[in-house]
Parts: C-alpha cells; structure tokens; sequence
C-alpha cells in the first residue's frame, strides 16, 4: 500500500484518480481550497484517509499545506494535480506555477512526483520577465510550459526520485467543457500509473506522458539555463529555496 497525495482532489481529474488509488487499496490523503470543498471531496471519494485545505493562490496558506502534508508523509507519491484555466492571470501565476514550486520544496520528499500539464504548453513561451509584474501574470500555455520546466529541473537535480509530468489529454471535466474529446479515464489513469505502478515505463525520470505513452514536450522546459534562472524567480518570489 502506498501513501499518496493529491493536490485539487475536490472535483475533475484529481478527484478520480483519488478514487482509483483508493479503490487499488492505497492510502490517500487529499487536497482541496477550502473547507466545503473539502467535505465535497471526502464525500465523493469516501475510502480517503484525509483531506488538508488550503488556497494554493495565497503564499502562505500553500505553506500551510506544505506543512500539514508533512504531519501525514512522507508520501510514495505526490500528485500536483491542482490548476485552474478560468482565472486572472496572477491566480494561475500563483496556482498553476508557484504552489507546486512551494509544495515541491517544503513537502518531504517523495519517491514520486507527478505534475499534471497540458498540451497547450506547447503553445506557450518561457517569458521569465513576466515573474517580475506584481505578483507575476502569466498564461495558461506558459504556466502548463513552467510546470513541465519545474519537472524536469526537480528530475536533474534529484536523481533519487522519479519525476514526470503528465497532459490529460483536453477531457470532459469541469474544466475542459463537456465536449472534450479525450479519453477521461486514460486522462486520470495515467496519473495514478505513474504514482504507484511497478511497471518499468514508470520506473523513470524527467519525462512527459499522454495516455500511458511517454510523448514529447516543449524545448525550452528542458534547457538547464532556463530551468535554473526558472528555480531562482520562485526562490525570490516566494522565500523558498529549493533544497
């Protein structure tokens, strides 16, 4: 049995992978921003050991979860499954780029780590400059592009875990509109595949999947300049330093 978290476990892809793990035998402990959301989540997937809430668009309160993660870890797996798409431009700077830096750094370290992106990240530029604007105001593209960069710098800087990052697919979820096109259950079950499989495709680091498939990403996510001067802006931003 594995111990496991995931981050935007309320609703959507987060809340059926939490299932899934649940219905394998796994202990999880999820995650939701406030507390309805919160009893929401512990209603919907009922064999869940625990749920932490917190807004991980506020600095501070994404350090509380970091350390009330903490009291329940260290997890096999840890899955940043949260994001958002509707939002002003600093909110998904804060939750879809900065919460998994802060989470990354403070949460003991896993053997696994998940980070959930998209396909639209190929769509989007490293504009680092964008970081220094009030609280940062960032695209979707680029933040899902930031989350893959993050990956892959977590993957060359800590060998001992497997680190990779997942695109759903554009699934039917609240999020993704209910004529998506993707396969939802491919699109959860890919997450929760690399946070507890032994298979040996998972058994690796710093790559990109789609549908249990190892797909390519963006160039600039895996430049080392990049990902370093990347670590630093969100070091400055938020106090944190990565380990």
């Amino acid at each position: 049995m594995a111990r496991i978290l995931i981050t935007g476990a309320a609703d959507g892809l987060g809340q059926l992978a939490a299932r899934s793990l649940v219905d394998q035998g796994h202990q999880v402990v999820l995650h939701a921003r406030h507390a309805e959301r919160g009893r929401q989540a512990l209603r919907s997937v009922p064999g869940a050991a625990h749920v932490i809430v917190g807004d991980l668009s506020d600095i501070a309160a994404t350090k509380q979860v970091a350390h009330e993660a903490n009291a329940w870890g260290p997890f096999e797996a840890v899955l940043h499954n949260a994001g958002v798409y509707d939002a002003s431009l600093e909110t998904i700077f804060a939750v879809n780029v900065i919460a998994p830096y802060v989470l990354t750094c403070l949460m003991q370290k896993p053997g696994r780590l998940i980070y959930l992106s998209s396909g639209m990240h190929l769509q989007g530029r490293a504009r680092l400059e964008d970081f220094k604007r009030g609280r940062g105001r960032v695209s979707y593209s680029d933040s899902k592009l930031y989350v893959v960069m993050l990956c892959l710098a977590v993957a060359r800087r800590w060998p001992e875990v497997y680190a990779n990052a997942v695109d759903p697919g554009w699934v039917p979820t609240k999020m993704g509109g209910p004529g998506a096109p993707d396969d939802l259950q491919q699109g959860y079950e890919t997450q929760a595949w690399l946070a507890v499989s032994h298979d040996h495709r998972v058994k690796v680091s710093g790559r990109y999947f789609y549908h249990l498939a190892e797909s390519r990403c963006h160039p600039q996510a895996g430049d080392v300049r990049l990902q370093e001067k990347f670590l630093g802006l969100c070091e400055e931003i938020t106090g944190v330093v990565f380990p």
